[in-house]
């Protein structure tokens, strides 16, 4: 993309406002964002990461993650859910990036308004990316059809199409980790299960597969299970994990500024100066900001190296995962500082850092959790574990 990119082109103020007037309705009465969706799409923000030469905005990551962070200040929930849509059009780019192709229909879809959902997470498998306990049972036209259960499914009401994965243990060759996407028919059911202390405007329900066919042209990628450097395992982990980081870093960024926004208004009894005037608070609002700073420039360097191409081999993994990590628990930081400069008022449930609080919580649940991530940095500085 050239020229100076301009957020506000792509996520306009009036938009923003509009959203986020929505966001404690869909938080309160726990239902889908509709019409933040609606009007996301009229505005060509599902294909912002699609190719200008088929239609799209022709956006990079590191543009992406931007606006993701400034789709997060207005509702969090909201850009969570169109994170999984995006991860989709961003593995598609990373493939087409790199000459890779197979996700073309991605691209189009997007274009043409299709909203593609995220079928990963799967109950008790913490290999995630690395092996599934959905069947993928071949046919006889080279597709293939899914039988098991998904959870944490975003953009359940809505979505056309799921991008998922499942073990074949039956070819020839197998065993094989498919990746392909299925369309919304009888063999999809999805449930009425999510109700959630937070992010509750994604309805990421259970979506259970009894036979879901995917079309032969649908199926993208047949990879041994366990770690691969397969351009699809690099495409979905490098564009979940930053486009995580970004909303999280958002919510961080929300928070203090409502929390700025809150001590310069807050007046102390004691002394007749506003909060602002207060040391400790200042120090408090301080620390805030330092934390919240280190995030953006770390998020827009791997985001513009995945766009750029950079070969940072075994160790991506440790940043990737490493910057979802920071931002989850630089984020969680700065909103429980926000509620202690807000008060007792922001205690109540009426109160936008009350939701943001909740909202916060659901970081530590995305892959790559805690663990995962200081495992990793572990084999990265130590070695592996001896056998």
């Amino acid at each position: 993309m050239s020229g100076v990119f301009d957020p506000a082109v792509f996520l306009p103020d009036d938009l923003l406002e509009r959203i986020r007037e929505r966001a404690p309705i869909h938080d309160r009465e726990n239902t889908f964002p509709q019409q933040d969706l609606d009007e996301l799409r009229a505005a060509g923000y599902l294909s912002i990461l699609v190719p200008a030469e088929r239609g799209g905005a022709g956006l990079g990551l590191a543009e992406a993650a931007i606006l993701q962070q400034r789709l997060a200040t207005a509702a969090p929930a909201t850009a969570l859910a169109i994170n999984m849509h995006l991860v989709w059009t961003g593995v598609a780019k990373v493939f087409s990036d790199r000459g890779v192709p197979g996700l073309e229909f991605v691209q189009d879809g997007a274009v043409a308004g299709e909203v593609f959902a995220f079928g990963i997470s799967e109950g008790g498998n913490d290999l995630v990316l690395f092996g599934s306990d959905t069947d993928a049972a071949p046919l006889q036209d080279g597709g293939y059809a899914f039988t098991g259960t998904k959870i944490f499914t975003s953009l359940a009401p809505v979505w056309t199409r799921l991008g998922l994965h499942g073990l074949d243990t039956t070819s020839d060759d197998a065993p094989k980790l498919v990746f392909a996407f299925v369309e919304r028919t009888d063999a999809v059911t999805t449930s009425d299960d999510w109700d959630t202390l937070g992010m509750r405007g994604t309805q990421s329900r259970t979506t259970r597969l009894a036979g879901a066919q995917a079309a032969p042209e649908h199926v993208v990628r047949r990879i041994d299970p366990g770690p691969n450097p397969d351009p699809i395992v690099f495409g979905i982990f490098s564009v979940f994990e930053i486009l995580l980081a970004s909303v999280y870093t958002g919510i961080a960024r929300r928070a203090l500024d409502v929390a700025v926004q809150t001590a310069a208004t807050r007046r102390s009894k004691k002394t007749g100066a506003t909060y602002s005037q207060d040391p400790d608070i200042r120090w408090r609002i301080a620390d805030m900001a330092l934390a919240y700073d280190a995030l953006p420039p770390q998020i827009a360097a791997l985001a513009r190296d995945v766009d750029e191409r950079v070969d940072h081999g075994a160790r991506w993994f440790t940043q990737l995962s490493g910057v979802k990590h920071r931002a989850i628990t630089m984020a969680k930081h700065v909103v429980d500082q926000a509620m202690l400069v807000a008060g007792g008022g922001s205690y109540f449930s009426s109160n936008e850092l009350s939701r943001l609080y909740r909202d916060v919580l659901a970081g530590a649940f995305h892959p790559s959790d805690p663990e995962s991530a200081h495992a990793t940095a572990a084999s990265a500085w130590l070695g592996p574990l001896d056998s």
